[in-house]
This record gives C-alpha cells, structure tokens and sequence, in this order.
C-alpha cells in the first residue's frame, strides 16, 4: 500500500493541514461547557445519520431518537434502520470513554479496530449481518474478525485475505498517530482514512469502521474542537466526489512521474486533499452556526415561535437565552426568568421538558437547553439535508 503518505508534504497539503488545526482550535471556545456538551450529543446523532446514508441507509433523525429510547417503529425495515443507527451511536460513546480512560490506547492497531467492528456488529439486527457472496450465495458477518475471503468493490481488488495480517501490522506501525510528526498528523488522519478502506480488512462495515476509527484518530490527535464537527456530514454532502477520490487512490502507480510505491502518489495526493478540504468546510461551516451573536437571533426567533403556536409565555425568550448561554439555571431561577408565580412557573417548565426544548436530569434539578430531532432546523439550519431538517412548525 505504498504510499503511505503523498509525496508533496510540504505544499498545499501541509498548508491544508495547518489551517484546518487552526481553525478547528478556535471552534466553539465561547460556548458553556454544558451547552457545548449538549451539541457534541446532537452531532453524535448527526454522524450516525451521514455515516450510515453514505452506505444508502437512509433513517430520519427522528426515528434515530426514538429508537435511542427503545422506540421502535412496527415496520420491520425500518425497525432494522433504527437500530443499525443506534448501534453506530453506542458505539461511538463506547470508543469515546474508551480513549478518554486509555492514553495508551493505539487506535491504529488490529486489536482496536477489530474491536470497534465487534461492537458495531454485535448490536446489528440479523438482516445486516448476512452479505451477498461473489458466487451469488450468502454469508455471515462475524464481528471483529477478519474476512476469511476474497472481494471486490467496484473496480477496487482488495488484498488476498491471507494477508490482512501483514497489511494491517503495517498499517499499524505507520500510522499511529502519537509515532508521527505533529505536522504530519492531519495529513496522516486523511491518509489513513484511505488506507483503512483499501485493506478492506472486514466482510461488510469497513466504510462505517473507518468514519468511526477517523474520529477515533482525531480524538488520539486532541484535535481541538473536534466533536463540534464531522467528517460524515461532509462526506455524504459529497459522496460521489467521496467515492471518486477513494477510487483515484485505489489506483496502481501511472508511470515513472506518479511516485515509487505500488499505488498512485496522485491520486492518494487527491484524496487528501479532499479529505482535508471537506474537513476544513466542516468547521468553517460549524463555525458560522455555533457563532454567538447568531444563535442567539435563532433561539430568541424560536422561542417567539413557542409563544405564537402553543400557550407559553412570551419570557420563555429570556429563559431559553439564559440557558443557552449560561449552560444550565435553576428550577427557581427558570421561574424569575419566566416573571410568574412559582406553581405556574414549574408547570410552563414542566411543559417545554416534556417538548424536549428543555432538559433535566430530575424534578428538581437545573434544566438545560435541548436538541431535539424535531426542532433542530431552528437551531441549526442546514444541519441535515432539507426536508429532513424540517421543525414541528
């Protein structure tokens, strides 16, 4: 699979790079700590979604909340979406705790990465976990272990199966984050991210594997303001510019002026460069939404919207502001914000929690601000694709 990295590392790649570190860094640092945390959990939801639609597995937002409190839809196709997305959820959860209690964790390893398609494919239901087999039959994915066959995807041979082992050492030793460079860390997020898909090391969910191990390697890189952002939104948004770029660096060496390795040193060049302009459009685009000023105009537009469709009070502007800002208020505090009598306060609070515009954790603990699936295009337009996107009103 050489090579591992593009040739041209100091030019526009590396200037790539640095940019998106920059600006990644500078996302979100305004935002209270609850309120931020409350957007990670949001965008958990959203990766899922896009990771899972790359593969033509298309589950609204809101079926992927129902289903993560065991809702789950009657019709049996769109039950096995559900909790194929709720896997992709859990998953990531689990991966996050993980690294955040393991600093020596090596997410490039075979042990984690047959990990996390364990765990993926353990919480599958059995209509995913059989694929179609080159010879027209049928067989079973086994989770966390490596295919034991050959495949092809598109015009894409992968390597023998007897050699996943070889390839995936290799993998392992050029491309743990923490043995690289800090300059070459980004470049390396985007290399391996290739690299990974062309091992193709499992019979079915490399594509979903590699999305998750790429927010595995950003976490290892502490890119900051990484969570507030997704490689899978932007990805999908592009998916046939995401599968062309994969295909460009599957492709064998064109000749003496495309490197010295097996593969194209243009089109691994290409995909980095893709990746890391996909990236960088990610944030700047989280950028824009997370900016203070402009939330603010699009809760105080929302909570307008509450007073004009339902019976709550025209302060539930100051209280949803507050929230925001500040992370969290009191139940007493919600009801000075309210500017009404305590008993009609906690019912009006009670009211916007069971809507899920609130959030607690108990009767009498503070509330926070909520993301619904059914109201983020107030908060966040263009989150989602539009008509999935679309608010109660």
């Amino acid at each position: 699979m050489e090579p591992l990295f593009p040739m041209d590392q100091a030019g526009a790649l590396k200037e790539l790079a640095f940019d998106l570190g920059q600006k990644s860094a500078q996302l979100g640092g305004a935002l209270h700590p609850i309120t931020r945390q409350g957007v990670v959990e949001l965008l958990r939801k959203m990766n899922s979604y896009y990771s899972n639609l790359i593969e033509g597995h298309n589950t609204h937002p809101v079926d992927i909340e129902r289903a993560l409190q065991k809702d789950y839809s009657a019709d049996p196709a769109k039950r096995a979406l559900q909790i194929e997305s709720q896997a992709h959820i859990e998953v990531q959860v689990l991966m996050e705790q993980r690294l955040q209690e393991d600093e020596t964790l090596k997410v490039c390893s075979p042990e984690f990465l047959c990990w996390l398609h364990a765990e993926f494919y353990a919480r599958m239901p059995e209509e995913f976990r059989r694929v179609k087999t080159r010879s027209g039959g049928e067989d079973w994915v086994k989770p966390g272990q490596l295919r034991e066959c050959e495949v092809e995807v598109g015009r894409h041979v992968a390597p023998a199966f007897t050699s996943l082992p070889r390839f995936m050492q290799r993998f392992a030793q050029c491309y743990e984050p923490t043995g690289l460079e800090p300059a070459l860390r980004l470049l390396g997020a985007a290399a391996a991210h290739h690299r990974l898909a062309w091992i193709h090391p499992f019979l079915d969910g490399n594509g979903r594997v590699t999305r998750l191990f790429t927010h595995a390697y950003l976490i290892r890189l502490r890119a900051a303001g990484h969570g507030l952002w997704m490689m899978s939104r932007g990805l999908a948004r592009h998916r046939e510019d995401y599968l062309a770029a994969l295909a460009s660096a599957d492709l064998p060496r064109q000749g003496d002026l495309d490197g010295r390795g097996n593969l194209s040193d243009r089109g691994l060049t290409h995909f980095c460069r893709f990746f890391l302009t996909t990236a960088l459009d990610q944030v700047e685009f989280m950028t824009r939404l997370l900016d203070l000023d402009a939330m603010q105009e699009r809760i105080l537009a929302f909570a307008d919207l509450l007073v004009f469709r339902t019976a709550a009070p025209k302060e539930t502007r100051h209280l949803l502001r507050d929230v925001f800002l500040r992370g969290e208020v009191t139940r007493g505090e919600a009801g000075r914000l309210l500017q009404m009598p305590e008993r009609t306060a906690r019912r009006h609070v009670g009211q916007l929690i069971a809507d899920g515009v609130l959030v607690s954790n108990g009767p009498a603990a503070p509330v926070r601000l909520g993301f619904p699936a059914s109201y983020v295009g107030h908060y966040f337009p263009q989150l989602y694709p539009a008509g999935v996107e679309l608010g109660r009103w």
